[in-house]
């Protein structure tokens, strides 16, 4: 019983992370932007955001931010970039899947008004595979489900098989 509880208490924790990422992507699509036109290096945007170099090549490998180049072929982030950036980063704590975050990103280039929870909750009708982190609220609401169910069945149990407490 004790177990089942701890699970439903992370579960909940983790829709509540999901759910702030995407409050937090919604403050930062409509944050105002300073003015200033910065161009960092990936090495300084690496440190200003607390990720890895690794973790910025394999978002920009994997479709999720094009960074434009100077002429000496270094990377040069803007500050649209390092916005994108932090929308990716929370999403991505919040363990939404690269999938749903680029499908959620291209839409979002294309209708500025996306209802982001629904975008990302909802994979791309092309997609060959879904995984749980594709409908991330979707598959945690019904894990929160299940385990109340199994929850109410365990108490029943105890109740009706359990040994009277001395």
């Amino acid at each position: 019983l004790e177990l089942t509880r701890e699970y439903i208490d992370q579960v909940k924790t983790e829709i509540a992370n999901a759910e702030e990422a995407i409050e937090s992507v919604k403050q930062i699509l409509h944050g105002e932007s300073c003015g200033n036109t910065c161009f960092l290096k990936r090495k300084e945007v690496s440190e200003q955001l607390n990720i890895s170099m690794d973790t910025l090549r394999n978002w920009e490998m994997n479709g999720l931010l094009t960074v434009k180049r100077r002429k000496n072929g270094y990377r040069i982030y803007t500050e649209e970039d390092i916005r994108q950036l932090k929308i990716i980063r929370s999403l991505r704590c919040a363990n939404y899947s690269l999938e749903a975050i680029l499908s959620m990103l291209s839409q979002l280039a294309e209708d500025p008004d996306l209802d982001i929870r629904k975008a990302l909750d909802t994979p791309r009708p092309d997609a060959e595979i879904i995984a749980v982190c594709d409908k991330l609220i979707t598959s945690l609401t019904s894990a929160e489900e299940n385990a109340c169910q199994m929850l109410c069945m365990l108490q029943n149990m105890k109740r009706r098989f359990g040994k009277p407490s001395s």
